[in-house]
């Protein structure tokens, strides 16, 4: 192996490594929570993360067999994010205000 290979082969190599550990922290966040929130968006870095690996993937293999799956989870996490993200702010909206008896408006 050349110079430049090694050294994108270390490159790559610690690339995975943060990847991993930054999966491990995640299961973590996903796991402890405390909020539904803060799991709606460990999710959504966990297609993130699954995003990086397939391109580290890529990168070490020198193939582009894995860019159109890339394409398609980035755009599943996005809308995964976006549909909780509402179905939170639903669920999290506060009640409406009746009037007090007696002052209702008239029809």
């Amino acid at each position: 192996m050349s110079g430049p290979e090694t050294v994108d082969r270390v490159l790559l190599t610690a690339a995975v490594v943060v990847l991993v550990v930054a999966g491990a922290l995640l299961l973590v966040r996903i796991w402890r929570g405390p909020s539904m929130l803060d799991r709606a968006i460990a999710l959504d870095v966990c297609a993130a993360l699954i995003i990086g690996g397939l391109g580290a993937r890529s990168a070490l293999a020198l193939d582009s067999f894995y860019f159109p799956v890339m394409l398609v989870l980035g755009f599943l996490g996005f809308t995964g994010s976006v549909g909780i993200a509402r179905f939170i702010a639903v669920r999290d909206r506060p009640p409406a205000r009746r009037p007090p008896a007696g002052k209702e408006k008239p029809r």
